[in-house]
């Protein structure tokens, strides 16, 4: 082969990687799709409502037949999960794992289907909170899990993670002298030697909002991405925020079993913009603004400069007015939309679009509402409160949410107005003994929203994803003819 064509050769090689670079890189930002919601959007609604924001990966916490069927055809990456409660089955029996991946895994990747990477077994099945419920069934879940992927013949495409919380790792003071928990030592060994062996990341969540949430003295500024006057300086290195810290930590940790340099991907960050003081929707904005900036700009962390984490997974995609609120009420308010698709704040994802998409085609109820009848005596409104509450989400009512300053009687309307939009604005249940009425009026406040619900028809995957993966399926058979093209030059 002369020198000239072989220059020309090896040049049009580099184009073509170049090309295929460009076109198949992966976003590192994708977001968690939860569906504990009184009220949800079609799961089509939701497809789409993703790709029209261009992101590329999602996590899912189960295998949700309506999301991943909505799924298929998009191109997007999907991370499915597997509850916590289920590992003790598949754990025990390589049958039940089969069975699993067979009807949660297999069943959707066909042609044209979704593009599912990752199996997240649990969701953070160490967490202190559990008391070791869940630990001992973790390894025997994965080793059966990766048998059957392997039946599958999917082992090489398909990866098996386990989501950690960040207390599954301590540190007395610095991230330099991070450790995971005594006694966790043992199956975290086990657990970062497997995902090594099969080329997975350590996942975990990390949440500096509960950081500052669950201790007073910690430094609010520290909890962002915008400087500090409260730096932590651990040697030659210098944090400036608590994720940085927070992540670090965990290198160190990892460090110290020998996996200094596993890839990471952060499984759940955010900040909520309601129901607690802190959690507002400019709080959220600066934050989660930050932290894309942060990863985006790869910019790394002091003992991993340049190199951020693999992929971010923002909490969450919508808001889910039916969590439980044990750990808050801000449980209810993570997303980056609302219940119903619509942007709670600009957002750039760093994905080409300035600002969020709102999701369009939502197909809400009548625009009419529940609220108190002022000329009515209220001397026994509070007992039917409590049950409107009871069942429904009110968690904007308490200290620190968005309507806990529109006095007694917008809180009574709001409380009714929860329960006759859960209720799907039966008109018996704005009766209360008399108290309630519809009107046709808005009776929201600034930013108290009083919401109208959503229809829950059961929708079909969207044209809109099919004619995508059209798209990328020519795009990419033309790669492979180029490809192809291109090697048998080189071997001229």
């Amino acid at each position: 082969m002369s020198p000239p064509r072989k220059g020309a050769s090896n040049l049009l090689l580099l184009l073509l990687l170049a090309i295929l670079s460009c076109r198949f890189a992966e976003s590192a930002i994708g977001v968690n799709w939860g569906t504990v919601s009184f009220h949800r959007l079609k799961p089509s609604t939701v497809v789409d409502l993703l790709k029209e924001n261009k992101i590329g990966k999602v996590k899912l916490f189960d295998a949700d037949p309506g999301a991943l069927e909505a799924l298929m055809g998009s191109g997007i990456q999907v991370m499915v999960g597997i509850p916590n409660e289920l590992l003790s089955t598949i754990s025990s029996s390589v049958s039940a794992s089969d069975l699993w991946v067979r009807q949660n895994v297999s069943r959707y990747m066909v042609k044209g289907g979704a593009d599912i990477r990752y199996i997240a077994v649990g969701n953070e099945p160490f967490l202190t909170s559990y008391s070791g419920q869940f630990q001992t069934y973790v390894m025997p879940a994965l080793l059966n899990l990766q048998q059957s992927l392997t039946k599958a013949n999917l082992a090489g495409y398909v990866r098996l993670v386990v989501p950690c919380n960040a207390d599954a790792y301590e540190s007395p003071s610095l991230p330099s002298q991070g450790a995971f928990r005594p006694e966790l030592t043992q199956i975290i060994t086990q657990l970062v030697s497997f995902l090594n062996s099969n080329g997975a990341p350590f996942v975990v969540n990390i949440y500096p909002f509960l950081s500052l949430y669950g201790n007073s003295d910690f430094p609010q500024d520290y909890a962002f991405f915008e400087g500090t006057t409260h730096a932590v300086t651990d040697g030659p290195n210098v944090y400036t925020n608590a994720f940085d810290g927070n992540f670090d930590t965990l290198v160190s940790a990892l460090t110290k079993l020998g996996y200094g340099q596993m890839p990471i991907v952060i499984g759940e960050v955010g900040w909520p913009s309601d129901g607690a003081p802190g959690a507002n929707l400019t709080a959220a904005k600066v934050f989660n603004q930050g932290l894309i900036n942060h990863v985006v700009g790869n910019k790394g962390t002091p003992l991993r400069p340049g190199s951020p984490p693999m992929d971010v997974y923002i909490f969450g995609l919508l808001d889910e007015g039916a969590k439980s609120v044990l750990p808050g009420n801000f449980e209810r308010h993570w997303g980056i939309f609302s219940f119903d698709g619509q942007a709670k704040y600009a957002l750039n994802l760093g994905q080409g679009n300035k600002n969020l998409k709102n999701a369009e085609n939502v197909e809400y109820l009548p625009s009419r509402w529940c609220v108190v009848d002022s000329s009515k005596d209220l001397t026994n409104v509070a007992n039917h409160m409590r049950i409107a509450c009871s069942v429904a989400d009110c968690t904007t009512l308490n200290y620190g949410g968005s309507c806990n300053e529109i006095g007694v009687k917008g809180n009574i309307s709001y409380a009714f107005n929860s329960f006759y939009q859960l209720k799907m604005q039966d008109e018996r249940s704005c009766d209360f003994d008399g108290l309630g009425m519809v009107t046709f009026l808005d009776p929201s406040v600034g930013e108290c929203r009083f919401l109208v619900g959503v229809t829950e028809t059961k929708g079909s995957s969207s044209s809109k994803s099919s004619s995508s993966f059209i798209g990328s399926r020519r795009w990419m058979i033309s790669i492979i003819v180029l490809f192809i093209w291109a090697v048998q030059l080189l071997m001229m």
